[in-house]
Protein backbone atom coordinates (compact mmCIF):
# COMPACT_ATOMS: atom_id res chain seq x y z
CA UNK A 1 0.00 0.00 0.00
CA UNK A 2 1.43 3.42 -0.84
CA UNK A 3 1.40 6.01 2.16
CA UNK A 4 -1.82 7.95 1.29
CA UNK A 5 -4.55 5.30 0.86
CA UNK A 6 -6.11 5.53 -2.51
CA UNK A 7 -9.74 4.24 -3.53
CA UNK A 8 -12.43 4.47 -6.11
CA UNK A 9 -16.06 3.70 -5.52
CA UNK A 10 -18.70 2.23 -7.10
CA UNK A 11 -22.27 2.84 -7.16
CA UNK A 12 -20.85 6.13 -5.44
CA UNK A 13 -23.97 8.00 -4.90
CA UNK A 14 -23.39 11.44 -3.28
CA UNK A 15 -20.06 9.55 -1.71
CA UNK A 16 -20.69 9.62 1.70
CA UNK A 17 -17.35 7.54 1.43
CA UNK A 18 -15.66 10.43 0.42
CA UNK A 19 -16.66 12.37 3.67
CA UNK A 20 -15.82 9.51 5.94
CA UNK A 21 -12.60 8.84 4.33
CA UNK A 22 -11.19 12.79 3.96
CA UNK A 23 -10.01 12.69 7.74
CA UNK A 24 -7.42 10.26 7.19
CA UNK A 25 -6.02 11.25 4.03
CA UNK A 26 -7.36 8.97 1.73
CA UNK A 27 -7.44 10.17 -1.76
CA UNK A 28 -9.84 9.28 -3.94
CA UNK A 29 -9.51 8.49 -7.93
CA UNK A 30 -12.51 8.21 -9.25
CA UNK A 31 -16.28 7.63 -8.51
CA UNK A 32 -19.11 5.52 -10.39
CA UNK A 33 -22.49 7.17 -10.68
CA UNK A 34 -24.94 6.93 -13.55
CA UNK A 35 -28.07 8.34 -11.54
CA UNK A 36 -28.85 11.76 -12.76
CA UNK A 37 -29.09 13.93 -9.19
CA UNK A 38 -26.41 12.20 -7.40
CA UNK A 39 -24.39 12.36 -10.51
CA UNK A 40 -24.70 16.24 -9.86
CA UNK A 41 -23.89 16.30 -6.44
CA UNK A 42 -20.72 14.73 -7.49
CA UNK A 43 -19.85 17.32 -9.82
CA UNK A 44 -20.93 20.54 -7.45
CA UNK A 45 -18.73 18.48 -4.70
CA UNK A 46 -15.89 17.13 -6.08
CA UNK A 47 -15.51 18.89 -9.56
CA UNK A 48 -11.74 17.68 -9.81
CA UNK A 49 -12.67 13.46 -8.89
CA UNK A 50 -13.83 11.95 -12.30
CA UNK A 51 -17.01 10.19 -12.50
CA UNK A 52 -16.51 7.36 -14.80
CA UNK A 53 -19.93 7.06 -15.19
CA UNK A 54 -21.59 2.71 -15.93
CA UNK A 55 -19.94 0.56 -13.40
CA UNK A 56 -19.95 -2.49 -16.26
CA UNK A 57 -17.35 -0.49 -18.27
CA UNK A 58 -14.67 -0.33 -15.54
CA UNK A 59 -13.28 -3.94 -15.60
CA UNK A 60 -12.04 -3.35 -19.02
CA UNK A 61 -11.11 0.40 -18.71
CA UNK A 62 -8.88 -0.59 -15.13
CA UNK A 63 -6.78 -3.67 -17.61
CA UNK A 64 -6.66 -1.19 -20.12
CA UNK A 65 -5.24 1.26 -17.68
CA UNK A 66 -7.80 3.84 -18.68
CA UNK A 67 -8.79 4.27 -14.78
CA UNK A 68 -6.20 4.21 -12.10
CA UNK A 69 -6.23 0.60 -9.80
CA UNK A 70 -6.47 1.78 -6.29
CA UNK A 71 -5.62 0.46 -2.92
CA UNK A 72 -8.93 0.61 -2.09
CA UNK A 73 -12.66 0.06 -3.67
CA UNK A 74 -15.48 0.49 -1.97
CA UNK A 75 -19.29 0.16 -2.92
CA UNK A 76 -22.51 -1.20 -2.39
CA UNK A 77 -24.25 -3.16 -5.00
CA UNK A 78 -27.69 -5.25 -5.08
CA UNK A 79 -26.78 -8.76 -3.88
CA UNK A 80 -30.56 -10.39 -5.17
CA UNK A 81 -29.82 -13.65 -7.85
CA UNK A 82 -26.20 -13.59 -8.11
CA UNK A 83 -24.43 -17.15 -8.36
CA UNK A 84 -20.94 -18.24 -8.81
CA UNK A 85 -22.42 -20.84 -11.11
CA UNK A 86 -24.19 -18.06 -13.02
CA UNK A 87 -20.91 -15.85 -13.46
CA UNK A 88 -19.43 -19.33 -14.69
CA UNK A 89 -22.14 -19.55 -17.39
CA UNK A 90 -22.43 -15.76 -18.67
CA UNK A 91 -25.95 -15.53 -16.80
CA UNK A 92 -26.75 -11.86 -16.70
CA UNK A 93 -29.38 -10.55 -14.05
CA UNK A 94 -30.18 -6.80 -13.93
CA UNK A 95 -29.41 -6.97 -10.34
CA UNK A 96 -26.73 -9.69 -9.77
CA UNK A 97 -25.32 -8.47 -12.86
CA UNK A 98 -23.81 -5.50 -10.63
CA UNK A 99 -22.43 -8.31 -8.33
CA UNK A 100 -20.54 -9.84 -10.83
CA UNK A 101 -19.09 -6.92 -11.78
CA UNK A 102 -18.14 -5.57 -8.97
CA UNK A 103 -15.97 -9.02 -8.30
CA UNK A 104 -14.74 -8.51 -11.97
CA UNK A 105 -13.61 -5.13 -10.91
CA UNK A 106 -11.29 -6.07 -7.76
CA UNK A 107 -10.15 -8.85 -9.35
CA UNK A 108 -8.97 -6.39 -12.53
CA UNK A 109 -7.53 -4.12 -10.02
CA UNK A 110 -5.58 -6.55 -8.15
CA UNK A 111 -4.35 -8.19 -12.10
CA UNK A 112 -2.95 -4.28 -12.51
CA UNK A 113 -1.42 -4.46 -8.81
CA UNK A 114 0.38 -7.43 -9.35
CA UNK A 115 1.76 -6.14 -12.67
CA UNK A 116 3.13 -3.42 -10.23
CA UNK A 117 3.98 -5.73 -7.51
CA UNK A 118 1.67 -4.74 -5.27
CA UNK A 119 -0.22 -6.69 -3.05
CA UNK A 120 -3.92 -7.27 -3.44
CA UNK A 121 -6.44 -4.16 -2.99
CA UNK A 122 -8.86 -3.67 -0.07
CA UNK A 123 -12.30 -4.23 -0.15
CA UNK A 124 -15.39 -2.69 1.41
CA UNK A 125 -18.76 -3.66 0.22
CA UNK A 126 -21.78 -2.68 2.08
CA UNK A 127 -25.66 -3.58 1.53
CA UNK A 128 -28.13 -4.14 3.68
CA UNK A 129 -28.80 -6.81 6.50
CA UNK A 130 -31.40 -8.95 4.94
CA UNK A 131 -28.87 -10.08 1.95
CA UNK A 132 -27.82 -12.54 4.61
CA UNK A 133 -30.93 -13.80 4.43
CA UNK A 134 -31.08 -13.84 0.65
CA UNK A 135 -33.07 -17.53 -0.57
CA UNK A 136 -30.66 -17.89 -3.37
CA UNK A 137 -27.75 -17.42 -1.02
CA UNK A 138 -26.21 -14.63 -2.48
CA UNK A 139 -24.13 -13.97 0.50
CA UNK A 140 -22.87 -17.44 0.15
CA UNK A 141 -21.83 -16.60 -3.27
CA UNK A 142 -20.66 -13.33 -3.03
CA UNK A 143 -17.64 -14.02 -0.15
CA UNK A 144 -17.24 -17.13 -2.07
CA UNK A 145 -16.24 -15.02 -5.23
CA UNK A 146 -14.18 -12.59 -3.13
CA UNK A 147 -12.49 -15.26 -1.37
CA UNK A 148 -11.58 -17.21 -4.43
CA UNK A 149 -13.40 -20.12 -4.50
CA UNK A 150 -15.23 -21.44 -7.72
CA UNK A 151 -18.33 -23.01 -5.86
CA UNK A 152 -21.11 -21.05 -3.45
CA UNK A 153 -20.01 -21.23 0.11
CA UNK A 154 -23.23 -22.75 2.19
CA UNK A 155 -24.04 -23.01 5.84
CA UNK A 156 -27.47 -23.56 7.40
CA UNK A 157 -27.66 -19.44 8.73
CA UNK A 158 -25.53 -17.03 7.82
CA UNK A 159 -24.78 -15.29 11.23
CA UNK A 160 -24.66 -11.23 11.53
CA UNK A 161 -20.86 -11.15 11.80
CA UNK A 162 -18.05 -13.49 10.75
CA UNK A 163 -14.71 -14.17 8.86
CA UNK A 164 -13.33 -16.65 6.06
CA UNK A 165 -9.58 -17.35 5.16
CA UNK A 166 -9.76 -17.50 1.18
CA UNK A 167 -8.14 -18.78 -1.54
CA UNK A 168 -7.24 -15.19 -2.93
CA UNK A 169 -8.39 -12.84 -0.23
CA UNK A 170 -9.59 -13.23 3.67
CA UNK A 171 -12.95 -11.45 4.25
CA UNK A 172 -14.69 -10.46 7.63
CA UNK A 173 -17.91 -9.14 7.55
CA UNK A 174 -19.94 -7.27 10.41
CA UNK A 175 -23.75 -5.96 10.97
CA UNK A 176 -23.27 -2.51 12.50
CA UNK A 177 -26.01 -0.14 13.60
CA UNK A 178 -26.15 4.18 13.02
CA UNK A 179 -27.99 4.50 15.87
CA UNK A 180 -24.36 3.67 18.17
CA UNK A 181 -22.12 5.97 15.88
CA UNK A 182 -23.97 8.98 16.63
CA UNK A 183 -26.83 9.40 14.64
CA UNK A 184 -30.57 8.98 16.38
CA UNK A 185 -31.52 6.56 13.56
CA UNK A 186 -32.07 3.33 13.55
CA UNK A 187 -30.03 1.97 10.30
CA UNK A 188 -28.60 -1.46 10.53
CA UNK A 189 -26.27 -1.93 7.49
CA UNK A 190 -23.51 -5.03 6.05
CA UNK A 191 -20.17 -4.36 5.76
CA UNK A 192 -17.87 -6.60 4.16
CA UNK A 193 -14.11 -6.19 4.24
CA UNK A 194 -11.51 -8.01 2.38
CA UNK A 195 -8.06 -7.88 0.93
CA UNK A 196 -5.43 -9.73 0.50
CA UNK A 197 -3.89 -13.52 2.10
CA UNK A 198 -1.69 -11.46 4.71
CA UNK A 199 -4.71 -8.79 5.27
CA UNK A 200 -6.41 -9.60 7.91
CA UNK A 201 -9.70 -7.31 7.93
CA UNK A 202 -10.88 -9.00 11.31
CA UNK A 203 -8.34 -6.69 12.79
CA UNK A 204 -10.35 -3.87 11.48
CA UNK A 205 -14.11 -4.71 11.46
CA UNK A 206 -13.57 -6.81 15.58
CA UNK A 207 -12.69 -5.64 18.49
CA UNK A 208 -11.53 -6.87 21.81
CA UNK A 209 -13.19 -5.44 25.31
CA UNK A 210 -12.74 -6.67 28.78
CA UNK A 211 -16.62 -6.07 29.12
CA UNK A 212 -19.42 -7.87 26.81
CA UNK A 213 -21.02 -4.79 25.21
CA UNK A 214 -24.09 -6.34 24.35
CA UNK A 215 -24.82 -6.58 28.31
CA UNK A 216 -23.47 -3.07 28.97
CA UNK A 217 -26.28 -1.59 26.47
CA UNK A 218 -28.72 -3.66 27.79
CA UNK A 219 -28.17 -2.89 31.71
CA UNK A 220 -27.91 1.35 30.36
CA UNK A 221 -31.39 0.55 28.69
CA UNK A 222 -32.40 -0.46 31.66
CA UNK A 223 -31.40 1.65 33.56
CA UNK A 224 -33.31 4.61 31.23
CA UNK A 225 -36.28 3.00 31.19
CA UNK A 226 -36.54 2.33 35.03
CA UNK A 227 -35.78 6.26 35.65
CA UNK A 228 -37.29 7.82 32.75
CA UNK A 229 -40.83 9.47 34.00
CA UNK A 230 -43.09 9.66 31.17
CA UNK A 231 -45.03 12.80 31.90
CA UNK A 232 -47.47 11.94 29.16
CA UNK A 233 -48.87 9.04 31.35
CA UNK A 234 -49.06 11.58 34.00
CA UNK A 235 -51.52 13.91 32.95
CA UNK A 236 -53.88 14.76 29.87
CA UNK A 237 -52.71 18.19 29.56
CA UNK A 238 -49.84 18.45 27.22
CA UNK A 239 -46.80 19.95 29.11
CA UNK A 240 -44.65 22.86 28.35
CA UNK A 241 -41.56 22.14 29.52
CA UNK A 242 -38.13 20.48 28.75
CA UNK A 243 -38.58 16.12 28.99
CA UNK A 244 -37.06 13.65 26.58
CA UNK A 245 -39.27 14.03 24.06
CA UNK A 246 -40.32 17.40 24.60
CA UNK A 247 -38.26 20.02 24.13
CA UNK A 248 -37.41 23.60 22.87
CA UNK A 249 -35.20 24.67 19.97
CA UNK A 250 -34.86 28.45 19.30
CA UNK A 251 -38.50 29.44 20.47
CA UNK A 252 -39.77 26.98 19.08
CA UNK A 253 -41.57 23.80 21.04
CA UNK A 254 -40.35 20.47 19.46
CA UNK A 255 -42.04 16.60 20.12
CA UNK A 256 -40.63 13.49 19.21
CA UNK A 257 -42.49 10.17 19.05
CA UNK A 258 -39.50 8.17 19.79
CA UNK A 259 -35.44 8.81 20.78
CA UNK A 260 -34.49 7.54 17.95
CA UNK A 261 -35.88 6.94 13.92
CA UNK A 262 -36.41 4.27 12.03
CA UNK A 263 -34.38 3.37 8.98
CA UNK A 264 -34.62 6.72 6.92
CA UNK A 265 -35.67 5.26 3.37
CA UNK A 266 -35.10 6.54 0.06
CA UNK A 267 -38.88 6.67 -0.93
CA UNK A 268 -39.60 8.89 2.01
CA UNK A 269 -40.58 11.57 0.30
CA UNK A 270 -43.16 9.45 -1.68
CA UNK A 271 -44.34 7.13 1.11
CA UNK A 272 -44.02 9.26 4.49
CA UNK A 273 -48.09 9.11 5.06
CA UNK A 274 -48.35 5.00 4.26
CA UNK A 275 -46.12 2.95 5.87
CA UNK A 276 -45.18 2.31 9.09
CA UNK A 277 -43.04 6.04 9.99
CA UNK A 278 -46.97 7.36 9.91
CA UNK A 279 -48.04 5.16 12.36
CA UNK A 280 -45.00 4.61 15.01
CA UNK A 281 -44.00 8.11 14.76
CA UNK A 282 -40.42 7.69 14.03
CA UNK A 283 -39.67 10.09 10.90
CA UNK A 284 -42.33 12.47 12.19
CA UNK A 285 -41.60 15.44 14.39
CA UNK A 286 -44.15 18.03 15.95
CA UNK A 287 -42.97 21.77 15.98
CA UNK A 288 -45.26 24.09 18.02
CA UNK A 289 -48.16 21.43 18.04
CA UNK A 290 -47.82 20.58 14.27
CA UNK A 291 -46.77 17.45 12.84
CA UNK A 292 -44.93 17.27 10.02
CA UNK A 293 -42.43 15.67 7.78
CA UNK A 294 -38.81 15.65 8.64
CA UNK A 295 -37.14 18.04 5.72
CA UNK A 296 -34.51 17.30 3.58
CA UNK A 297 -32.33 19.46 5.46
CA UNK A 298 -32.71 17.09 8.52
CA UNK A 299 -32.37 14.35 6.78
CA UNK A 300 -28.89 15.11 5.65
CA UNK A 301 -28.34 15.38 9.34
CA UNK A 302 -29.91 12.10 10.34
CA UNK A 303 -27.38 10.54 8.04
CA UNK A 304 -24.69 12.51 8.93
CA UNK A 305 -23.79 14.73 6.00
CA UNK A 306 -23.39 18.48 6.41
CA UNK A 307 -26.23 21.03 6.50
CA UNK A 308 -27.73 21.71 3.08
CA UNK A 309 -24.95 18.88 1.22
CA UNK A 310 -27.80 18.01 -1.30
CA UNK A 311 -29.31 21.65 -1.75
CA UNK A 312 -27.43 21.93 -5.09
CA UNK A 313 -28.68 23.64 -8.88
CA UNK A 314 -31.59 21.54 -10.30
CA UNK A 315 -32.89 19.86 -7.07
CA UNK A 316 -36.14 18.82 -5.98
CA UNK A 317 -37.18 17.38 -2.37
CA UNK A 318 -38.17 14.15 -4.01
CA UNK A 319 -34.25 13.88 -5.57
CA UNK A 320 -32.61 15.02 -2.62
CA UNK A 321 -34.96 12.55 -0.01
CA UNK A 322 -33.84 9.72 -2.69
CA UNK A 323 -30.26 10.16 -2.56
CA UNK A 324 -29.94 10.94 0.96
CA UNK A 325 -31.61 7.56 2.03
CA UNK A 326 -29.61 5.52 -0.87
CA UNK A 327 -26.76 6.80 0.70
CA UNK A 328 -24.29 5.58 3.78
CA UNK A 329 -24.07 6.77 7.19
CA UNK A 330 -21.09 9.18 7.11
CA UNK A 331 -20.35 8.04 11.01
CA UNK A 332 -20.37 4.42 10.36
CA UNK A 333 -18.07 4.35 7.36
CA UNK A 334 -15.68 6.86 9.37
CA UNK A 335 -15.47 4.67 12.19
CA UNK A 336 -14.25 2.06 9.62
CA UNK A 337 -11.86 4.08 7.55
CA UNK A 338 -10.53 4.96 10.83
CA UNK A 339 -9.64 1.50 11.69
CA UNK A 340 -8.16 0.89 8.58
CA UNK A 341 -6.10 3.49 8.81
CA UNK A 342 -4.85 2.11 12.44
CA UNK A 343 -4.40 -1.36 10.45
CA UNK A 344 -2.06 0.79 8.14
CA UNK A 345 -0.02 2.39 10.70
CA UNK A 346 0.37 -0.14 13.60
CA UNK A 347 2.34 -3.17 12.97
CA UNK A 348 0.98 -5.50 16.15
CA UNK A 349 -1.73 -6.97 15.20
CA UNK A 350 -3.80 -8.95 18.35
CA UNK A 351 -7.33 -9.29 17.45
CA UNK A 352 -7.03 -12.34 15.22
CA UNK A 353 -4.35 -13.85 17.57
CA UNK A 354 -6.63 -13.78 20.82
CA UNK A 355 -10.05 -14.79 19.14
CA UNK A 356 -8.33 -17.34 16.39
CA UNK A 357 -7.07 -19.71 19.42
CA UNK A 358 -10.17 -19.46 21.18
CA UNK A 359 -13.00 -20.34 18.41
CA UNK A 360 -13.54 -22.52 16.49
CA UNK A 361 -14.41 -22.91 12.65
CA UNK A 362 -17.58 -24.19 11.12
CA UNK A 363 -18.33 -27.10 8.94
CA UNK A 364 -19.13 -26.16 5.38
CA UNK A 365 -19.21 -27.52 1.67
CA UNK A 366 -16.09 -26.09 1.01
CA UNK A 367 -14.13 -26.97 3.51
CA UNK A 368 -12.68 -23.67 4.00
CA UNK A 369 -11.66 -22.04 7.20
CA UNK A 370 -14.66 -20.22 8.03
CA UNK A 371 -15.97 -18.34 11.31
CA UNK A 372 -19.88 -17.77 12.00
CA UNK A 373 -19.41 -15.02 15.16
CA UNK A 374 -22.11 -14.22 17.78
CA UNK A 375 -22.42 -10.91 18.41
CA UNK A 376 -19.95 -11.16 21.21
CA UNK A 377 -17.69 -13.83 22.24
CA UNK A 378 -15.60 -14.87 25.16
CA UNK A 379 -12.14 -15.36 23.95
CA UNK A 380 -10.26 -15.75 27.58
CA UNK A 381 -10.89 -14.79 31.35
CA UNK A 382 -10.79 -11.24 30.79
CA UNK A 383 -11.52 -10.10 27.41
CA UNK A 384 -14.34 -10.35 24.93
CA UNK A 385 -14.51 -10.57 21.20
CA UNK A 386 -16.99 -7.66 19.71
CA UNK A 387 -18.02 -8.37 16.30
CA UNK A 388 -21.87 -6.57 17.63
CA UNK A 389 -24.16 -3.88 16.12
CA UNK A 390 -21.92 -1.77 18.41
CA UNK A 391 -18.50 -0.64 18.97
CA UNK A 392 -17.01 -0.76 21.79
CA UNK A 393 -17.47 2.95 22.54
CA UNK A 394 -21.02 3.70 21.59
CA UNK A 395 -22.25 7.43 20.99
CA UNK A 396 -25.66 8.11 20.76
CA UNK A 397 -27.07 10.83 18.99
CA UNK A 398 -29.88 13.28 19.60
CA UNK A 399 -33.17 14.26 17.35
CA UNK A 400 -32.77 17.37 19.14
CA UNK A 401 -29.56 18.38 16.89
CA UNK A 402 -31.19 17.37 14.36
CA UNK A 403 -34.67 19.41 14.38
CA UNK A 404 -34.97 22.45 12.17
CA UNK A 405 -36.10 25.67 13.78
CA UNK A 406 -36.50 27.91 11.52
CA UNK A 407 -37.44 28.23 7.61
CA UNK A 408 -39.51 25.00 7.46
CA UNK A 409 -41.94 25.40 4.72
CA UNK A 410 -45.60 24.62 5.13
CA UNK A 411 -45.53 22.14 2.56
CA UNK A 412 -44.09 19.58 5.32
CA UNK A 413 -46.82 20.15 7.45
CA UNK A 414 -49.25 17.54 7.98
CA UNK A 415 -52.54 19.44 7.53
CA UNK A 416 -55.97 18.61 9.20
CA UNK A 417 -57.30 16.46 6.33
CA UNK A 418 -53.93 14.46 5.97
CA UNK A 419 -54.21 13.68 9.94
CA UNK A 420 -57.96 12.55 9.14
CA UNK A 421 -56.64 9.86 6.35
CA UNK A 422 -54.20 8.82 8.74
CA UNK A 423 -56.42 7.87 11.42
CA UNK A 424 -58.93 6.48 8.61
CA UNK A 425 -56.31 3.76 7.67
CA UNK A 426 -55.11 3.16 10.97
CA UNK A 427 -58.58 2.22 12.27
CA UNK A 428 -59.97 0.38 8.95
CA UNK A 429 -56.41 -1.41 9.06
CA UNK A 430 -56.77 -2.13 12.89
CA UNK A 431 -52.66 -0.90 13.19
CA UNK A 432 -51.54 0.38 16.41
CA UNK A 433 -50.27 3.45 16.84
CA UNK A 434 -47.63 5.63 19.18
CA UNK A 435 -50.06 6.98 21.60
CA UNK A 436 -49.01 10.37 21.35
CA UNK A 437 -48.72 10.56 18.12
CA UNK A 438 -52.28 9.87 17.82
CA UNK A 439 -53.81 12.09 20.74
CA UNK A 440 -51.71 14.95 18.76
CA UNK A 441 -53.45 14.13 15.24
CA UNK A 442 -57.17 13.81 16.75
CA UNK A 443 -56.04 17.19 17.78
CA UNK A 444 -55.09 19.03 14.46
CA UNK A 445 -57.46 16.77 12.85
CA UNK A 446 -60.93 18.24 14.66
CA UNK A 447 -58.91 21.86 15.03
CA UNK A 448 -61.15 22.80 11.15
CA UNK A 449 -64.61 21.63 12.77
CA UNK A 450 -63.53 23.32 16.08
CA UNK A 451 -62.82 26.76 14.03
CA UNK A 452 -65.87 26.34 11.72
CA UNK A 453 -67.88 25.76 14.86
CA UNK A 454 -67.06 28.84 16.51
CA UNK A 455 -66.96 30.97 13.46
CA UNK A 456 -71.08 29.84 12.99
CA UNK A 457 -71.25 30.81 16.59
CA UNK A 458 -69.81 34.53 15.94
Amino acid sequence: MTDKLTFGSVCSGIEASQLAFQPFGFQQLWSSEIADFPSKVLEHHYPSIPNVGDMLNLPRLILDEKVQAPDLLCGGTPCQAFSLAGWKNGLSDERGQLTITFIDIANAIDEIRAKKDKERSIILWENVEGALNDRTNAFGNFIAGLAGFEDELKVKKWSKSGFLKGKLRNVAWRVLDAKYFGLPQQRKRLFVLAGDKNFRPDEVLFEIDNRDISKVIKENRKSVKQNEVNLFSLIQERVEENTEKIFFKDGSKFEIFREYTDCLYSAYATKWNGNAAAYNGSLYIAQNDRIRRLIPLECERLMGFPDNYTLIKGNSDTNRYHAVGNSWAVPVVKWIGKKISQYQTHADKQISSLWGKSLKPVKNNLNAELYLLDKVNRVNQSEYLNSSFSPNNPIYGNLKDIAQSINVPEKFYISSKGCKGILRRKKERNIKMNVELEKLMIKISNQKEEKKAVENNV
